[in-house]
């Protein structure tokens, strides 16, 4: 195998290698978008709960019963 054979394998390979690392950054980008619009909605929606008064009680409050 020439000097040249074996540099353009491992070209090869390390392009694959690029190829397969771009795509699951993508995918965890995709991923990060997707959570991120997912906590952006549920502190919406805490903060119009919030903004309605209809907390739930407290946990260090005793029940009535007790």
């Amino acid at each position: 195998m020439t000097d040249i054979t074996a540099l353009e394998e491992r070209i090869a390979h390390l392009m694959r290698a690029v190829d397969d690392l771009s795509d699951i950054v993508a995918a965890q980008a995709r991923e990060i978008d997707r959570l991120t619009r997912l906590t952006e909605m549920l502190a919406l929606r805490e903060a119009q709960r919030e903004e309605t008064g209809l907390d739930a009680p407290a946990a260090n409050v005793r029940p009535p019963h007790w």
